[in-house]
């Protein structure tokens, strides 16, 4: 076992002496550090002997009172100050602080080297070493032992906590929500008394940490390599866990948190290709009702759910946020927009929880197989409705209206009926006049703007806008006209699921034949 702060005292050979916080002479020492920087806390990892020449102390007794609150919440054993050097008067406020603590403050007499202190706390902690060694390889180990069932998780966390004799919670820093589906929350009270800890930023505040919070000691450490994660230890007894032996359960749990993630990216992969059948119609009903499951999703009755964002790479880790809350799905991302099928019971209230604020969110009726296709279009009107109303999120049939509509029927009929006979021609004369009058109208109708940028002649520019209005019955020199024509192209843009300016919307489809 590690050196008590009694047992330091008792060696002859160092000469040293207790000056406040006999309370605390059972305190064991884990190792010796050398500091006198300012924040002298912050350089603690828990059960160190703080030894310094006394800049790091202020001079006044709010400030010692402060330092010494301070080293106690961050888990020290003891304060050990070297005589006639730098420290100032030691105020009998400080020296009462310490025995209340308790804080043990040691005298170095001069001119004893910091280092013999060093040296005896070291030898002393050689079979502890041993132990420590020892407990991480139990820990790497837990690893292999927990094996592939569905509990993992909680498996390798409660291993864990065996042998650190305390409790473990992985959570969320932003929300303090359970990080893995199938790990234990935090009780209420325990998440009341964190979220003031954890307001700053992941940058700002660090990365190991002990508090103390009433009697008791917690640690919050950061998951390596996962942003946000955040590991958080009750102690059981004492002596606290050995900080060392602490890193690596950390490392141990960030190992398995990306071998999840790893698993959950090869599923999302699995249902992009699904959902791609699925919305193209190469999937029959039983076939799409075989296949949910396998994203845990009920083939009774699902959602579809479409999201668009400015960056598509806000969109990248929404599965994985949604997977962490209880929610699996199957998800197709396509450049800024997201589709997703999940759970009919998956509530407006998460989403806007686990998805970025400056995503639009378009929620389809509570869909069955056989209506995965129109439940994709639902979606897609919702969420042309929450782009064009500034909404955040918009549910289909219960939203406002999109540029007078209502429904995707009345918006498929108005592009019907104005680019209908535009679709019918170029699917036989393969020809540019959808791009070309979408060009035209964001040029503010400049025939030379718009041939610039088609690479095209003027000439054959103005053939177009003609061709047009030849084949609507429309005066494009009206400016009625261009506005119709220009609400139709922003319905059709949104419903266009492939990126093909040439698809038409259907009012229907039909399931195929098995």
């Amino acid at each position: 076992m590690a050196i008590t702060v009694a047992e330091l005292l008792a060696e002859p050979q160092l000469g040293l002496t207790l000056l406040a916080g006999s309370a605390g002479l059972g305190n064991r020492v884990t190792w010796a550090h050398t500091s006198d920087l300012p924040r002298l806390w912050e350089w603690i990892t828990g059960g160190e002997l703080m030894m310094t020449n006394g800049l790091s102390i202020p001079a006044d007794p709010e400030g010692q009172v402060e330092l010494a609150e301070a080293l106690v919440n961050a888990g020290a054993s003891a304060l050990a100050i070297g005589e006639q050097m730098h420290a100032p008067e030691l105020l009998p406020q400080f020296l009462e602080a310490c025995d209340r603590l308790p804080l043990p403050v040691i005298n170095i007499p001069y001119p004893l080297p910091f280092i013999a202190i060093a040296r005896s706390v070291a030898e002393s902690s050689l079979l502890e070493e041993s132990r420590r060694l020892r407990q991480t390889a139990r820990i790497y180990d837990l690893l292999r032992l927990a094996g592939p069932s569905d509990d993992h998780w909680l498996s390798l966390i409660l291993g864990i906590e065996a042998e650190l004799d305390a409790s473990l919670f992985v959570v969320d820093r932003r929300c303090l929500h359970a990080w893995h589906p199938g790990g234990q929350s935090l009780p209420p009270d325990l998440r009341q008394q964190l979220e003031p800890l954890t307001s700053k930023s992941p940058v700002a505040s660090k990365k190991f940490q002990w508090h103390r919070l009433g009697e008791s000691h917690l640690l919050m450490m950061d998951i390596p390599t996962h942003a946000n994660a955040l590991l958080v230890v009750l102690p059981k007894s004492e002596p606290l866990p050995d900080a060392v032996v602490l890193l690596h359960a950390a490392t141990v749990l960030g190992l398995e948190l990306s071998r999840t993630v790893l698993s959950l990216e090869n599923q999302r992969r699995l249902g992009a290709e699904f959902l791609v059948q699925a919305f193209d119609g190469r999937l029959g009903i039983a076939d799409i009702e075989s296949r949910l499951p396998e994203f845990g999703i009920s083939t009774r009755e699902f959602l579809i759910i479409s999201m668009s964002s400015d960056d598509g790479e806000r969109l990248a880790g929404i599965h994985v946020d949604l997977w962490r809350h209880g929610y699996p799905s199957a998800s197709q991302r396509r450049f800024n927009t997201l589709h997703l099928a999940v759970a009919s019971d998956c509530t407006g209230d998460l989403l806007r929880h686990t998805v970025p604020p400056d995503v639009r969110i378009g929620i389809s009726r509570p869909s069955a197989a056989a209506g995965v296709q129109r439940a994709l279009q639902e979606s897609m009107w919702a969420l042309g409705t929450a782009s064009s109303t500034g909404e955040r999120l918009v549910r289909y049939a219960e939203g406002p209206s999109w540029l007078g509509l209502t429904s995707f029927e009345e918006g498929n009929a108005l592009v019907q009926r104005l680019l209908g006979p535009i679709f019918e021609y170029e699917q036989g004369e393969n020809g540019d006049l959808i791009v070309t009058l979408k060009t035209f109208l964001n040029m503010q109708r400049s025939w030379q703007k718009t041939a610039a940028a088609l690479f095209a002649h003027r000439q054959t520019i103005i053939y177009r806008i003609r061709k047009i209005s030849e084949l609507t019955g429309l005066d494009m020199t009206e400016t009625s006209t261009l506005a119709q024509l220009w609400f139709a192209l922003q319905i059709h843009e949104a419903m266009d699921l492939q990126g093909n300016p040439r698809r038409l919307p259907t009012a229907e489809v039909s399931t195929p034949e098995r």
